[in-house]
């Protein structure tokens, strides 16, 4: 379905002008007919707005930051909470905005809202931008009518994941960086130093050692061979993005990334902290619990966990207790379980969830923290095994030439 902006005469004369829903241009026509309305000015709203474009093309081109999701959510708490009706604190918004994309999806929004949807069918139109649980909670809040209290667990949600991200990226800049650097001296070493000094040893006729040879044999390799190596790496780096997005292999690839050394706790405390922090919003705002734990297995970010959550789901609607599907699920800690299992007999679930999710998001904290401290060492020693390795290869048998001339 499209939006169509149209012009018209109804079956009075009068003048009216509004947005209808239609597959194409003739059957917004043929809708406008039925209801007695006389064309005079059709055309497509996208259109008339992007250029041509459709929004996912658009919001392709222009990204929408969690940041201004933040300060999206934040401002909409502070307008419902005062009260103003929703297209006035929309289209107050939308003036305000700086980014065009979300511009767009709000005027988008606005539009859905005059044709007489809800604030949370308006937002499904853009999953792009708005995930299961952002609907979910403005859904709940629609029909609670707090929804002033949905946009305020939206923006505490958002935040909290913003600073995951930005500690995550600030742990593994440094070895990101080393390792980046260590790879382009490597191809220097390989393409030019390497074919230098062994144009030098075939003058002299030197009989080399095992590692110069090595080193000659894979320097002279690369450099035939680079257009075949370099097709090889975006062939093959392609694929694995290929294979990793798919749905078995994209459970294959998470379980095995819990399962990395050093960084594999990271991941998995992330999405169980993401586990806490969600089902917590959700169980407080009134969701039902196997919704909930539905919505909750799109959100944690491992299809591997998510999978394990959405077969607690499962347990719960045929009538397990939380506790016991938790417990199936074999991905949480003995305490995080007994906490659970508190929290599910004294009814203080959502703030039992809370303490789990800042237990969680201690302990990647914790990790992040040993994470950078492991990792230095780690380094050091791949800096001091390319350095024995080429002077092993490269001077070694300068060293022996030298010694034989002497």
């Amino acid at each position: 379905m499209a939006a169509f902006e149209y012009k018209g005469r109804n079956s009075e004369g009068g003048l009216v002008a509004g947005v209808i829903d239609a597959t194409n241009l003739e059957a917004a026509a043929d809708t406008l007919l039925g209801s007695r309305i006389t064309p005079i000015e059709l055309k497509a709203a996208e259109d008339d707005l992007m250029g041509g474009r459709s929004l996912g093309q658009i919001l392709a081109l222009e990204r929408i930051t969690p940041i201004e999701l933040i300060t999206f959510s934040r401002q909409m708490y502070n307008l419902t909470k005062a009260g103003l009706p929703l297209d006035r604190s929309l289209r107050g918004l939308e003036a305000s905005l700086i980014n065009p994309a979300l511009r767009r999806v709000l005027k988008s929004v606005i539009q859905s809202l005059e044709r007489g949807n809800t604030l949370s069918e308006s937002l499904s139109q853009h999953p792009e931008v708005f995930n299961d649980l952002f609907l979910s909670l403005v859904r709940v809040g629609e029909n609670t009518g707090r929804l002033d209290l949905a946009f305020q667990d939206l923006g505490s949600y958002m935040e909290i994941e913003r600073k995951t991200a930005k500690q995550l990226k600030s742990a593994t800049r440094y070895p990101a960086f080393v390792l980046m650097a260590m790879a382009g001296a490597l191809a220097v070493i390989t393409v030019f130093v390497i074919p230098a000094f062994s144009g030098v040893f075939d003058k002299l006729g030197a009989d080399l050692p095992w590692q110069t040879k090595a080193l000659i044999g894979a320097s002279d390799f690369a450099v035939s061979k680079w257009p075949l190596i370099l097709s090889a790496l975006v062939i093959g780096y392609g694929s694995f993005n290929y294979w990793s997005r798919s749905v078995s292999g994209r459970l294959i690839w998470d379980r095995a990334r819990i399962r990395l050394p050093l960084v594999g706790t990271i991941y998995e405390r992330i999405a169980l902290a993401r586990f806490a922090k969600t089902f917590a919003i959700l169980s407080r705002s009134g969701v039902p619990i196997v919704t909930a734990l539905n919505v909750v297995a799109d959100v944690v970010g491992n299809q591997f966990i998510g999978s394990r959550v959405a077969g607690m789901g499962s347990g719960v609607s045929r009538g397990e207790s939380l506790y016991v599907t938790a417990q199936r699920s074999e991905i949480f800690l003995p305490l995080v379980l007994q906490m659970i299992a508190v929290g599910e007999e004294s009814g203080n679930l959502p703030e039992l969830l809370d303490e789990v999710s800042d237990f969680y998001d201690g302990e990647v904290e914790y990790d992040l923290d040993r994470l950078t401290a492991s990792i230095e060492p780690i380094l050091i020693l791949f800096i001091a095994v390319l350095v024995l390795v080429l002077a092993l290869g490269v001077f070694l048998p300068i060293w022996d030439l030298g010694a034989a001339a002497r």
